[in-house]
């Protein structure tokens, strides 16, 4: 896999996006014990989805990703799946 490409069966792929997720009005609620089991949260979904984190971060108002999603799934499938598992 050069140049971080991955292969499937008939093809190679490199599809990486950074996505963004924040509370309603961005409020400042993301500390410690949630910051904590938002991430592991996120890392389940991720893991159950063979999504890869490749970085993360959280910040009191927001959590930023940089994911690595096979070409079969959209970023739309994925943000509709980790809001229906999280409720």
């Amino acid at each position: 896999m050069k140049n971080g490409v991955k292969c499937t069966a008939h093809s190679g792929y490199r599809c990486e996006y950074h996505v963004g997720f924040a509370p309603k009005y961005r409020r400042k609620v993301i500390y410690k014990t949630v910051r904590r089991d938002s991430i592991e949260t996120i890392k389940k979904r991720c893991q159950e989805m063979k999504v890869e984190i490749i970085e993360g971060e959280a910040c009191p108002d927001h959590i930023h990703l940089l994911v690595s999603i096979p070409p079969q799934m959209s970023v739309s499938h994925l943000w509709e799946h980790s809001r229906t598992k999280a409720r």
